[in-house]
């Protein structure tokens, strides 16, 4: 299910927002309702006392005026009914006989305010008492004024709806800036989705991460990272492609034509027997290429940094040098190892590292005279496993020696090889996270291959 990032954000900021105008409005109701009760009350009480102080002895009578001053407190728009009642003792006085008297409370409880109903209407009331004194005789009157709740219920309406209005203005108001900030904000990226949306398949160039948000940046990274992987391995690949296809034409076409020779001999012979031969090298050839290509093809995929799995380098030249031996010993080239005792184990592939020791001694035997000699040496230095494979060979001369890591590259054209073993060599070393290096030999003869492997680390 899609989610808009702008509709989560948005939510996110009128979640509280919205919750605090509920809060607020509530308070905001809670105020004008105490506002209004208060200002109720008092006019009642102020009512309860105006009638009250006009209540007084007549001729032994006790006799209760009403000043219209009493009621007119109450005068509103919302024409609420007003009753009152003056009561002395059991003796109703004046007013409304069926408005009720509050509940027996103690003197010091009055003035009370309580909530009653006449005539079905809902009444709030106040119960005023006073004591009156003629020739020693003490006679509690009690005043209860009492009023419909209209103009009550309008002075809370008038106190609390502005500030309802206030701040649904207020929250709408929020709503726009949120929007408007949303969208201002999300607009790079939105220009960061149409950048890489719009992108040819094989544009392979980093995005751009001037005038970006900080927080975006960290995600641009990620991108042009991947595009930087992507582009160095469609590069590699479609080198790898253009070379393979160079480096097989030939020896398709040597066989192509060694074949056809081979069809036109109409007998056995010298001809036949030479275009047999130069089949058998040319295959041989080609199989040799493409079992070198098929490893630069994993070297190249292998993981980097190779896998963190020991493995000891003294075996792995020793198994080396042992399927060597008998080629070494066809050009009476003596092949030997000089190892170190100690620990000379490295973290990495041990098949990919023996492809790489066997590159190594096999290109020492290949471009070496006859009767000359090729030795390992594998020694730990510090933190790193040192290996090189020394020779007494021609050599490489120095304006060669900056091309030999590349693929399909031969100084020398007289011997039978591939031109990738160096590039092998390379490409493992730096899997492991190691180096590679050529340099003349003791006393500038032959040459001196050096590898050097971070050693293992528990």
């Amino acid at each position: 299910m899609m989610h808009s990032l702008r509709a989560r954000l948005l939510w996110w900021v009128l979640l509280p927002l919205g919750a605090f105008m509920l809060v607020a409005g509530v308070m905001a109701y809670d105020a004008a309702r105490q506002t209004a009760d208060l200002l109720q009350d008092n006019e009642l009480l102020a009512s309860a006392r105006t009638i009250g102080e006009d209540v007084d002895w007549s001729n032994g009578e006790l006799t209760a005026d009403i000043p219209p001053a009493a009621l007119e407190i109450f005068e509103s728009p919302y024409r609420d009914h007003v009753f009152y009642k003056v009561v002395a003792g059991d003796r109703l006085l004046g007013g409304t006989p069926d408005l009720d008297l509050p509940v027996s409370h103690k003197p010091a409880d009055y003035p009370m305010f309580y909530d009653t109903t006449l005539d079905g209407q809902s009444i709030r009331a106040v119960a005023y008492q006073r004591q009156l004194y003629n020739f020693g005789m003490a006679l509690t009157v009690t005043v209860i004024v009492g009023k419909t709740q209209a103009s009550r219920e309008g002075m809370v309406a008038q106190l609390w709806h502005p500030q309802l209005v206030r701040q649904g203005l207020m929250l709408v108001l929020a709503l726009l800036l949120v929007l408007i900030g949303l969208t201002t904000e999300l607009r790079p990226l939105m220009k960061l989705k149409d950048d890489v949306a719009d992108r040819d398949p094989m544009e392979l160039e980093p995005v751009r991460v001037d005038r970006l948000p900080t927080e975006l940046r960290p995600i641009v990274d990620a991108i042009n990272q991947c595009i930087a992987r992507l582009k160095l391995h469609t590069s590699t690949q479609r080198q790898f492609i253009a070379d393979a296809a160079h480096q097989l034409r030939t020896p398709l076409t040597l066989l192509d034509t060694q074949v056809e020779c081979a069809r036109q001999s109409v007998a056995e012979g010298p001809a036949l027997s030479d275009a047999l031969a130069g089949i058998h090298r040319t295959s041989r050839k080609m199989t040799e290429i493409t079992n070198q290509l098929l490893l630069l093809a994993r070297a190249e995929s292998a993981p980097s940094p190779a896998p963190n799995v020991p493995v000891d380098m003294t075996q792995v030249v020793s198994s080396v040098l042992e399927e060597l031996i008998l080629s070494a010993q066809r050009r009476e080239i003596d092949l030997g190892a000089e190892i170190d005792e100690g620990d000379l184990r490295v973290a990495g592939s041990e098949q990919l590292l023996t492809a790489l020791v066997d590159n190594l001694v096999d290109n020492a035997i290949r471009y070496n005279q006859e009767g000359g000699f090729v030795t390992a040496r594998c020694r730990r230095v510090s933190d790193e496993v040192v290996l090189e494979v020394v020779d007494n060979g021609p050599g490489i001369p120095a304006e060669m020696r900056a091309h030999v890591f590349e693929r399909f590259y031969r100084g020398m054209t007289d011997v039978e090889g591939t031109g990738l073993g160096l590039s092998i060599v390379q490409r493992i070393a730096q899997s492991h996270g190691g180096t590679v290096a050529v340099a003349p030999g003791e006393g500038r003869v032959g040459l001196v291959a050096t590898v050097r492997l971070p050693a293992w680390k528990e």
